[in-house]
């Protein structure tokens, strides 16, 4: 079973976890029918298998009710053509990109932070010349390549930026709402190929799609009585796309903003934490072959805060970032301002989710 028959699982479903479902999504299916003229039937076999393939579409569309997050599932959009493609050697490209730039020598050719940088095993700290917030550092890797690391690397790198915000909340106490960000490569939106991520504290407030989780999560606790995370991975567990290892919730996410989304929760900033980040980013890229991706991190505040994050997670989200190879964007005028649509199936990414962890 895959993401098309998801209207076919929940009718399986026994009737708790069918209502639990229903408080969290909204699923509708739609069929999508074409005649295409027999001069295109050629054209039609090359690229999509066979005319019947396209004459009638399945798409399936998926609704969060507590964020209104949704998706649009239809497999036969992997196979569109899609001419702005260049022949890339992914590694020569790397290396080219990352000869004379800044980070090579984060000493002499990037700024600290006032409070100073933070050097681990394998990466330092510099400070964001061009900030999003007035605390924004960088954490730079020693190693140029983004897409070659082991778990200690993954490890020291998170272990890195987060003593760069206990030294960033120390220097400004108001400061206390943290995220990391890695953009990797240039489909991510990296604008430097050398591999590095980027954290922020924020004064006030969390960022806005944070804050706004938080509303939704405690109106959702309001209403059921019920922790809303909890409730996320026992419905996407039911249906065979989330599991736990080690304390650590990871989620193949059904309303993935794009390609192959997921969501780890965890009770704290640890290392069973870390190390799970380290397994889906090896996932990605030794399994799914996705060597494009962003990464997103936040945590509750670092100190006491007017507002309740009572039941709020160390949340994570990971999502591929689409083909290295293609110049066409993957995210365009739905993804902005519609739903996201969605070529990949969270089902097999839960299946190969699950290989992984488990090191088969």
């Amino acid at each position: 079973m895959g993401i098309a028959e998801l209207d076919i699982v929940l009718k399986s479903l026994p009737a708790g976890e069918r209502k639990l479902f229903d408080r969290i999504f909204h699923v509708s299916v739609s069929t999508g029918r074409l005649n295409p003229p027999a001069t295109m039937h050629h054209w039609i076999e090359q690229h999509f298998g066979s005319v019947a393939a396209t004459s009638n579409q399945k798409v399936v569309k998926v609704t969060n009710l507590v964020t209104f997050e949704g998706a649009l599932f239809n497999s036969l959009r992997t196979g569109r053509p899609i001419e702005a493609r260049e022949k890339l050697d992914v590694t020569a490209q790397i290396v080219q990109g990352t000869q004379g730039d800044p980070l090579q020598n984060p000493h002499r050719d990037t700024p600290e932070d006032i409070f100073g940088r933070v050097e681990g095993k394998h990466c330092i700290t510099g400070s964001n010349i061009a900030k999003y917030d007035g605390l924004h550092g960088i954490v730079i890797f020693r190693e140029h390549n983004p897409l070659l690391f082991s778990e200690e690397q993954i490890i020291d790198y998170l272990d890195t930026a987060w003593r760069w915000a206990e030294k960033a909340h120390h220097s400004d106490p108001e400061a206390k709402y943290f995220t990391l960000i890695w953009n990797c490569l240039w489909r991510a939106g990296a604008s430097l190929l050398h591999g590095h991520a980027q954290v922020m504290l924020a004064r006030d407030m969390h960022y806005a799609k944070v804050e706004g989780l938080r509303q939704a999560a405690l109106r959702y606790q309001a209403e059921y009585g019920s922790n809303y995370f909890a409730d996320l991975y026992q419905v996407h567990f039911s249906l065979g796309c989330a599991l736990e290892k080690e304390g650590i919730k990871v989620i193949a996410s059904l309303t993935p903003i794009k390609e192959n989304e997921i969501l780890l929760l965890a009770p704290e900033f640890n290392l069973s934490l870390k190390e799970r980040i380290y397994e889906a980013l090896a996932c990605f890229r030794d399994r799914l072959h996705v060597f494009s991706f962003n990464l997103f991190l936040a945590t509750a505040p670092l100190s006491p805060a007017p507002e309740s994050w009572d039941g709020f997670p160390v949340l994570v989200r990971l999502v591929d970032r689409g083909d290295l190879e293609s110049r066409a964007s993957d995210i365009g005028s739905m993804e902005l301002y519609n739903s996201s649509v969605i070529g990949s199936d969270p089902f097999e990414l839960a299946r190969l989710l699950k290989r992984a962890l488990s090191g088969q």
